[in-house]
């Protein structure tokens, strides 16, 4: 990974997954995009030029904020990024910053042809390194997602804080398949004669077709590591934690909430029914999943295991083992557990192309949180409402 020192930002390129580092005098002033790509200081949106006419935007996130999980999916190129009216009191595009008005700005400029995306700026995406101010750079990215509907790009979200209700924008970006871009294009931007010949060619292809070009990178190692099946921040074990003790005196009844978690995974699950406690003999849960939509879509059958485990106790090779045996022909499996998977069975699951889904518990804490369960309180309090009969 390339890391540029703070006296080499002003020059330097913007290459994808390099760090950038920031002062170390421990103030807002060690903040290294205002010398990189010429934004104010401090914020999550930053941006050059006005509302109505914008030249560069910048969105940061400190993953410091379990109740908004900012994510980039490296797989696909999508980028989800929460807008910044993140408390109540306040109507959606009131913010002090405009963040929330300027998302509407450029979604609704990126769907008005080539017209509008020619108004549409440079979308620049930065991440928090952990040390000081430091910041990595995610990439290039343009408003929406290919194959997903403009109503899905940018959709308000209802969240709940001291039992007050408001809502937020949760924002769809891809990310382009450009590994960099270069410092003569963004210091045009800066002197406010954008040169778009310096421009990735990605960015160029558009604004003048609308075709995204996104920057895919399919993981290496198919299977997943026990460190990325868990969760990684001390939010995210506490929440894991309180759902573990929850049902610590009746595993049966995570059933329940594994099917609900099933549910925020897959929302196009047609039916699921759980199975009886008496009868359980390793399959908690069958169910159908509607794949297409009307009249043309089809019904897949899956069966579903939960286990509640602490994250200490792996799913082992003979709990996996007994999950493929039940699968039927056409069948596929979806494993839930509070725990994961242990690394040999998971690498046989792959290697041997068994279609089982596993909903690890770093998973599990990624959905709540999405979900806007994102602390140990509010996720207490859902289980509190949603599982009554575990209590």
């Amino acid at each position: 990974m390339r890391v540029f020192g703070p006296d080499e930002a002003a020059a330097a390129d913007l290459l994808v997954d390099a760090i950038y580092q920031g002062g170390r005098r421990g103030g807002a002033g060690d903040d290294p995009l205002p010398r990189l790509v010429g934004v104010s200081t401090g914020g999550g949106f930053r941006y050059r030029g006005r509302i109505d006419r914008l030249e560069l935007v910048v969105l940061t996130s400190n993953k410091r904020d379990p109740d908004w999980p900012d994510a980039l999916d490296r797989e696909t190129g999508v980028y989800t990024y929460y807008g910044d009216n993140k408390v109540p009191g306040r109507a959606l595009h009131a913010t002090p910053r405009f963040g929330n008005a300027l998302l509407q700005r450029i979604f609704e400029d990126a769907n008005a042809g080539e017209e509008g995306r020619q108004k549409v700026p440079p979308v620049l995406v930065f991440t928090s390194a952990g040390e000081w101010r430091d910041v990595i750079f995610l990439g290039l990215a343009v408003p929406g997602v290919a194959g997903q509907r403009p109503a899905e790009d940018l959709v308000a979200v209802w969240r709940t804080r001291d039992e007050s209700r408001f809502q937020n924008y949760r924002a769809r970006f891809t990310i382009l398949r450009t590994e960099s871009v270069a410092r003569s294009w963004i210091q045009s931007i800066i002197a406010g004669q954008s040169d778009a010949s310096l421009a990735p060619p990605v960015w160029t292809t558009w604004v003048e077709t609308g075709r995204v070009i996104p920057l895919l990178a399919p993981r290496t190692i198919q299977h997943r590591r026990r460190a990325e099946q868990l969760p990684s921040d001390p939010v995210g074990k506490e929440v894991i934690a309180v759902i573990h003790a929850f049902f610590a005196e009746d595993p049966h009844g995570f059933e329940q909430c594994a099917a609900e978690l099933a549910r925020m995974m897959l929302p196009d699950i047609a039916s699921l029914d759980l199975t009886r406690r008496s009868r359980d003999g390793g399959r908690d849960g069958i169910g159908q999943m509607r794949i297409g939509t009307g009249a043309s879509a089809i019904l897949v059958d899956f069966a579903l295991e939960a286990k509640c485990y602490a994250t200490s106790h792996a799913v082992g090779v003979r709990e996996m083992s007994r999950l493929i045996s039940r699968l039927r022909h056409r069948q596929f499996g979806i494993l839930v557990t509070t725990s994961c998977v242990d690394e040999q069975a998971y690498k046989e699951i792959k290697e041997d192309e068994h279609p089982i889904l596993v909903i690890a518990a770093g998973d599990i804490v990624r959905l709540l949180k999405d979900t806007g369960y994102g602390t140990p309180t509010a996720v207490r309090s859902w289980l509190e409402r949603s599982f009554p009969s575990s209590l």
